[in-house]
């Protein structure tokens, strides 16, 4: 079982910036992928961004060039930096790995 507290959800104007942290429960953070997804209301949960163990990404297209996953393994954490937001980024974020979901942290951005 593994465990994925995610933190650093809240409120934010279109064009602000918010820095989402997840600290996964596994002394096998550093082998594994970690994976942002999100859901907007009354639509299905989206990958947002993947990274691997060796550091590679991948960002959904709606996303790329504004989103940055990165993490510390030495902190155990991944983080989502999500810069330029906008009203439409607006959904619950969930962070995974492992086939394991946390329990999700709601981004508002306000128009």
């Amino acid at each position: 079982q593994v465990q994925l507290v995610e933190s650093g959800g809240g409120l934010v104007q279109a064009g602000g910036s918010l820095r989402l942290s997840c600290a996964p429960s596994t002394s096998i953070f550093r082998i594994t992928a970690m994976a942002w997804y999100r859901q907007a209301p009354g639509k299905q949960r989206e990958l947002v961004a993947r990274i691997t163990s060796g550091h590679n990404t991948n960002y959904a297209d709606s996303v790329k060039g504004r989103f940055t996953i990165s993490r510390d393994n030495a902190k155990n954490t991944v983080y989502l930096q999500m810069n330029s937001l906008k009203p439409e980024d607006t959904a619950v974020y969930y962070c995974n790995t492992l086939g394991f979901w946390g329990q999700g942290t709601l981004v508002t951005v306000s128009s």
